[in-house]
């Protein structure tokens, strides 16, 4: 084992000896300033300058094919017998458009000569037909690749320096761009020597910037940038530039939308326009129609001589069981291809992610395992105070109730999409409309559903409530206190404002069943609701509805309990203005 060691140790020795006689290779020093060491114009670390400061062409492969040089606009092309004019970088996406029309034919790109071409060095070449560009792009390493470093670009001006054989400055020179510095190392000759002005700045592919000291920094980092990111330097337009893992990564992210589906030439969009795949990483993918019905499957990636594949096998379910090449991979779309005239095109909907993350299965457990009691429904903004406290019940049949202890009105529910492709809880219950809607999630929790859409004001608010509570102590304290009554109010205020009055003489009885009748002189004038539950975010809670239309009707509402004794309940409500009502029943 020490030899062992021994020997590591003399091979570092070795490799970091060979490492300092290069660098002083490298970098000559003509004084004590670190930034008066020069470098001749045939080193590595020029090279590298003139590499990142070389003039990228790869942005029209679609139709040069070639990274080192580039047309320059305007120009005219004839796509497949479509004459298209290039004036910016944005028209060649009507050239990908044109080619991605049909998948199976054979794509022809005519450039109408004479053209202008701009090579790596910034030089500009008339080019009067198809070999002579032929010529140039054969320049080009094999695939459409090239020598520039484009993951790091220079923040100019820079200021640089040449010497003459006895070190001493023979101009300076302001470079403010990549053209200015290609030019200046291709003037200068093998063995002249130049220095940098220190410290430069070097901006990154992802925008984040590093200020280099002297030329071993600026050396590491232009090498270091050779590989940081994906060049796309090949001629494949139709950008199939991605690993398996960014595939992974790029299916997982968000629910796809079906937008097409031929197989074996029979187009079959039409049943499924619109419907969504949602992929997970434990390698299932469900397919989701507009009922609460999913089709469960499974999906894994791969590489081949053709690019990667996307493999698809659902259980009867031929339609979306495949083997495909991923041939377009779009920031809000992929198309999939497979000989014999099949093909799928999908679109990336992030925009449904919140239902997307809620597991369906465990929703429909949820919602299943006891009551859940309305806190809150708007209805196109309009708020139904009359169904608080009113509670749900969801059947394993499809049947729901809706009940205030006394009425109790019946209809169906299901787990689906809704028309926004949502995961929602639609509900059917024709006696109330006020909560037949489809409802999208957007929050579970154990205790806590809360369904909303913004745009159009809807929402809704639901808790659970299991055998009525009766495992809480503190539920079961404040119900026995308040049914011992009559209870008399003893104090009404809405901020400022006493409004205790308004109830003077009136005896309110809570009873079981959910029910509080209010009498005067033992004459009852008005029946409501009354339920005590424990709210996960609010703490426990006093609900009282009047679905009355007079003074009574202001006491409906989800109270938070203050305080409680034998003879005194005290609630109160904090308002969105931050003003507080309070409501205090007192006995006789």
């Amino acid at each position: 084992m020490k030899k062992l060691i021994h020997n590591i140790l003399r091979v570092a020795l070795v490799v970091l000896v060979f490492g300092l006689s290069s660098c002083q290779e490298e970098f000559e020093k003509i004084g004590d300033d670190p930034q008066s060491e020069t470098i001749a114009a045939n080193s590595t670390t020029a090279v590298l300058i003139e590499n990142t400061s070389s003039n990228d062409g790869s942005y029209d492969n679609i139709v040069d094919g070639a990274s080192c040089l580039a047309i320059q606009f305007p120009y005219t092309v004839n796509v497949n017998g479509v004459e298209v004019t290039i004036d910016s970088e944005s028209d060649l996406d009507v050239v990908e458009e044109i080619f991605d029309e049909l998948d199976d034919d054979d794509d022809i790109l005519d450039i109408v000569f004479p053209i202008t071409i701009t090579l790596s060095d910034f030089s500009e070449i008339t080019i009067e037909n198809q070999d002579e560009l032929e010529t140039f792009a054969k320049e080009c390493l094999e695939g459409g690749d090239d020598d520039d470093i484009e993951c790091v670009d220079f923040v100019y001006p820079i200021t640089l320096f040449t010497f003459d054989v006895q070190n001493q400055v023979t101009g300076d020179f302001e470079i403010g761009s990549d053209m200015d510095m290609r030019r200046f190392f291709d003037e200068l000759e093998d063995d002249d020597l130049i220095s940098i002005e220190f410290p430069i700045t070097l901006k990154k592919y992802d925008g984040t910037e590093v200020t280099v000291q002297n030329n071993a920094e600026l050396a590491a980092a232009l090498e270091m940038a050779k590989n940081q990111c994906d060049e796309d330097d090949d001629d494949d337009y139709n950008d199939d530039d991605f690993s398996e893992s960014e595939l992974d990564e790029y299916l997982m992210a968000c629910p796809l939308q079906v937008r097409e589906v031929i197989r074996n030439e029979v187009d079959n969009t039409e049943q499924y326009i619109e419907r969504l795949m949602t992929f997970n990483e434990d390698g299932t993918v469900y397919f989701s129609t507009f009922t609460a019905d999913e089709i469960m499957g499974t999906w894994s990636t791969s590489m081949s001589d053709n690019g990667v594949m996307l493999s698809l096998d659902f259980e009867n379910f031929p339609d979306f069981t495949i083997d495909a090449r991923v041939y377009e991979l779009d920031d809000d779309k992929i198309k999939l291809y497979k000989d014999d005239g099949n093909k799928i095109v999908l679109k990336k909907r992030c925009d449904l992610e919140d239902s997307a993350n809620i597991d369906r299965e465990a929703f429909i457990a949820l919602i299943k395992e006891c009551e859940w009691v309305i806190k809150e429904v708007e209805n196109q903004g309009e708020e139904i105070e009359r169904l608080l406290g009113y509670e749900f019940q969801f059947m394993t049949d499809g049947v729901v109730t809706l009940g205030n202890g006394v009425n109790t009105t019946e209809g169906t529910w299901e787990i689906g999409l809704n028309s926004q492709y949502q995961l929602s809880l639609m509900i059917t219950m024709g006696d109330e409309p006020g909560v037949s809607f489809e409802w999208p999630i957007k929050e579970m929790t154990e205790t806590r559903l809360n369904f909303s859409i913004e745009e159009t004001d809807h929402e809704m608010v639901l808790l659970k409530v299991c055998d009525d509570s009766v495992d809480d102590g503190d539920v079961a304290e404040i119900r026995n206190i308040a049914m011992g009554g009559p209870w008399n109010v003893a104090l009404y205020q809405e901020g400022e404002m006493d409004m205790t009055t308004s109830y003077t003489g009136m005896d309110f009885d809570f009873s079981t069943m959910y029910q509080v009748e209010v009498s005067i002189n033992a004459d009852p004038i008005a029946n409501g609701l009354w339920r005590v539950l424990r709210d996960s975010d609010d703490g426990l809670k006093f609900y009282i509805n009047f679905d009355t239309g007079d003074d009574l009707a202001e006491l409906t509402e989800d109270w938070k309990v203050v305080s409680i004794t034998s003879t005194r309940i005290e609630l109160k409500d904090e308002n969105d203005d931050g003003s507080v009502d309070t409501l205090v029943f007192e006995k006789p």
